[in-house]
Parts: structure tokens; sequence; C-alpha cells
């Protein structure tokens, strides 16, 4: 019988851990979403979040992520 064992890797931590920064973000500009944010365009805050979404997607395995 095998085991559901949903051990989170390191790319879902670090994903985790960057959601955590973003939410912190918003919370401290009192904005439910990013895209609200005037400074949504260059954001480094999120263009880690975007990066580590498609680390969790593609587990390290995929090309560059330009964007």
């Amino acid at each position: 019988m095998a085991t559901d064992d949903k051990t989170p890797d390191i790319y879902e931590i670090k994903l985790q851990e960057q959601l955590e920064v973003v939410q912190q973000c918003q919370k401290e500009h009192k904005i439910p979403s990013c895209m609200q944010c005037k400074e949504v365009i260059g954001c480094e805050i999120r263009k880690s979040y975007v990066n580590a979404v498609y680390q969790s997607m593609s587990k390290g395995e995929g090309g560059g992520f330009e964007f």
C-alpha cells in the first residue's frame, strides 16, 4: 500500500516563503492584489514570487523564464 507522503520539496518551500513575502507587502500597502499597486511593473518582490511559482511548477527542469 502506497503512502501519500506530501512532504514539500525545496521548490514548494521557496514558493510558500515568497507567497508570505507578497502577502505581507500587500498587507502593508493595504491592497488585496499586486495588480492594484502602482509599483507592480518592475517590482522585485512580485518578480521573485512569479519566479518561485514557475520553479515550483517545473521543479527546476524548465528553461529560462523572462517576463
